[in-house]
């Protein structure tokens, strides 16, 4: 699709911040007004249109799909989305380790432990950890703890927070990226910790280093975008 605008600039609107493509105001894919109650993240959602080239390139709209997600869907029922990001809580990659034994489960208490530790700390759950494959689910206090605290974010919070658990597939790294004092690079560290280790021990692909810069990518962009939503 060609460029079909000259200006993209951001307007005060009843209710926060919308774009205007030379003075029409953009709606969501879903046909509603997207307005958004941040002023930073809606100067993203501007400079994403004002990039664009003569052609329209639908990769440029990070931040734009991600608001269009949680207006259009995730306001409307959040359960669901809690409901999915939950199921990465039963599984989550930061609590399954490897044996006592092994070099790489020194590496994971170093880097594992402390976020693990520290969402126990700051949502008062218990999560469990396991060495080994053999599946152990959280309590269901943890979960209903979990569930209450993610039903208190507001729905473009809670896309950020599910596409980081799903790139990561870890609740924990997505809740530590909420902390003001967060690393995005060091999170992704952790996140993929398993898989570096793997490609140092076997050798690097060249196709699925580009699949992990491609995540890790994905994974700063829904960081930043958190961040630009709480302003």
């Amino acid at each position: 699709m060609k460029r079909f605008y000259e200006k993209a600039e951001l307007r005060s609107v009843d209710g926060g911040w919308q774009v205007a493509l030379d003075g029409r105001a953009v709606k969501t894919q879903g046909g509603k007004a997207q307005i958004v109650a941040s002023r930073e993240l809606g100067d993203s959602l501007a400079d994403e249109w004002a990039r664009q080239g003569d052609t329209i390139n639908p990769a440029g709209f990070y931040h734009r799909d991600l608001v269009d997600h949680a207006i259009d869907h995730v306001a409307q029922e959040p359960e669901r989305t809690v409901d999915t990001v939950l199921r990465y809580a039963e599984t989550d990659t930061l609590c399954y380790r490897a044996d006592p034994e092994d070099a790489l489960f020194k590496r994971q208490q170093e880097l594992w432990e402390p976020l693990v530790a520290g969402v126990e700390d700051r949502e008062r759950v218990k999560l469990e950890r396991v060495s080994g494959i053999v599946h152990r689910s959280p309590s269901d206090e943890t979960m209903a703890a979990l569930r209450k605290r993610l039903m208190t974010l507001d729905p473009l919070e809670l896309v950020g927070v599910e596409t980081m658990t799903a790139l990561a597939a870890s609740l924990c790294i997505a809740l530590a990226a909420r902390e003001d004092e967060a690393d995005a690079d060091a999170l992704w560290d952790a996140a993929e910790l398993e898989e570096g280790w793997q490609a140092d021990l076997w050798g690097k692909d060249e196709e699925a280093e580009a699949r992990r810069a491609k995540r890790r990518d994905d994974f700063k962009a829904a960081f930043d975008f958190t961040r630009l939503v709480r302003g």
